[in-house]
């Protein structure tokens, strides 16, 4: 049985063989079937399936010619396509997510406008650096307006608390207890504040630090400075200003003169009395930081010993100024006085007064063989908690201490001036040491030391509130109150006015 299907299958195929259409299509001829009761009658080889033993395995494929070349295998490329479009959109959405959600990211497509409330400067000082800036910064416009000085704190206060006060706005260096609620914190992305600590002087970092945070970046440095005459130094010949309080006195006395019913025609020194030295308050607050002593203490027998030595030049018999003479400084331009302390823009103040007038400066005379003591007084650029650009502002006013800008300021400010305003950059002080006017502010600058009883701030708080229980005591002695009853309500005030500010 097998041998007859193995015999028959070698006859299909070998008349399969036999067999090469024109078509070159395959025929399949129809098998014998061994079932008879199934007729094959009347049947065309295509209708007739082929017998399949099930047993037997598949039936073997026919022939393919040889002239039919193999199919050629074609690469799906579409599909690769794909794959490299979608690979570039996700890593563009990717990148549009981090620039929108890193810090900063999304600003920098935002227009930015700062306003910045300015004081003592016209607005030429600063816009060539703003236009620099802006240039730059596309994106960012800033708006300079110089302010008066009158009720300016006040201003900025109730302003900011409207939402319309400044984002950018100058202050006192002592006034950062009263802006405590106001001042924004540096961030230390914008200034790192080790390099903070190393770009400006000591005092700055005593003056605007609360905690941890600094909340201010300084454009100036000044301070209480002596200013003399040198003619009448001259005159009596006199060679040098006084270094210590003893050279101090003794030079004092030998430039007063008296007429013969000891009435002074001109003072060696303008100190001793409130009504009429400008800046007394200062002279008193720098005295009791010589002598060791502290302004929450000031009844103590520190603040009276600093007291009596500041009345001395003025009290009988050998009063060396008093109340009738004219103000401080009017007297100093009209030759009427040969010394006195002020902060270095009184200079300016002096010679645009009596531009003839031959003035020098020198740095304060100190204790004899105490540390050196020198009293701050400068002005501070800060950011507003107020305002929804403060990263841009603090990166604005970064800008502007930058030493090339920073000099450019101060050539700006010094325009149509002897000076302007002092470098607040430790690493710019070489700068100005050979500065007639300057050099004892550089030279003071890194022992510094700030009291808020610094006049002519015009805060309305914490500096004139103190200054005006001052002014009382001193007056008050001058009618013979003794030193220590007439510092009594001083102290009581200023542990009001240190409580009402938040000051430990």
């Amino acid at each position: 049985m097998n041998n007859s299907k193995e015999e028959s299958a070698e006859n299909q195929q070998n008349n399969q063989n036999a067999q090469k259409p024109e078509d070159h299509r395959p025929i399949f001829e129809a098998v014998p079937d061994n079932n008879p009761e199934q007729p094959t009658e009347n049947l065309s080889p295509e209708e007739v399936a082929p017998n399949v033993d099930l047993n037997q395995g598949d039936i073997a494929p026919p022939d393919i010619p040889e002239d039919i070349p193999p199919p050629v295998y074609q690469e799906n490329k579409t599909k690769y396509l794909i794959i490299l479009i979608s690979t570039i959109f996700f890593f563009l959405m990717l990148f549009v997510i981090f620039k929108i959600l890193l810090p900063g990211g999304n600003n920098k497509k935002q227009d930015v406008k700062l306003t910045y409330w300015f004081l003592w400067e016209d607005k030429q000082t600063l816009e060539p650096l703003i236009k620099k800036y802006e240039k730059k910064n596309p994106n960012v416009k800033i708006d300079l307006v110089i302010q008066s000085k009158e009720e300016y704190l006040q201003k900025i206060i109730a302003r900011s608390k409207k939402g319309k006060g400044p984002d950018i706005f100058r202050f006192h260096n002592t006034w950062l207890p009263e802006l405590k609620e106001l001042a924004a914190p540096l961030p230390t992305k914008v200034f790192p504040y080790k390099e903070y600590e190393k770009t400006f002087y000591p005092v700055v970092k005593q003056d605007l630090k609360i905690g941890n945070d600094y909340y201010g970046i300084p454009l100036e440095i000044d301070g209480l400075i002596l200013i003399y005459n040198k003619e009448s130094f001259d005159q009596v010949g006199i060679t040098s200003p006084p270094t210590n309080w003893d050279e101090l006195i003794d030079t004092a006395s030998k430039l007063t003169i008296k007429d013969k019913n000891g009435n002074i025609v001109r003072s060696g020194l303008a100190m001793g009395t409130a009504s009429n030295v400008e800046h007394f308050s200062d002279i008193f607050g720098w005295m009791l930081l010589q002598n060791g002593g502290s302004i929450k203490k000031i009844s103590s027998s520190i603040g009276q010993d600093t007291l009596q030595a500041y009345r001395s030049l003025s009290e009988e018999p050998n009063n060396l100024w008093d109340s009738r003479m004219p103000n401080s400084i009017l007297a100093f331009v009209q030759g009427k006085v040969a010394m006195i302390f002020a902060p270095s823009w009184e200079v300016l103040v002096i010679k645009a007064q009596n531009p003839d007038i031959k003035l020098k400066t020198a740095p304060l005379p100190n204790i004899p063989g105490a540390d050196k003591v020198a009293l701050a007084n400068y002005w501070v650029e800060g950011v507003s908690r107020y305002s929804k650009n403060q990263v841009e502002a603090w990166k604005f006013l970064k800008f502007l201490v930058d030493k090339n800008n920073l000099t450019t300021f101060y050539k700006n400010t010094a325009a149509n001036k002897l000076f302007g305003e002092p470098y607040s950059r430790v690493d710019l002080a070489s700068t100005l040491i050979q500065n007639e006017y300057l050099k004892p502010v550089v030279e003071q600058a890194n022992y510094y030391q700030s009291i808020p009883m610094i006049s002519r701030t015009y805060d309305d708080g914490l500096n004139d509130a103190i200054i005006s229980y001052l002014r009382n005591a001193i007056n008050s002695t001058i009618q013979g109150v003794n030193y220590a009853t007439a510092l009594e309500p001083v102290q009581k005030g200023v542990e009001q006015i240190f409580q009402q500010y938040g000051i430990n």
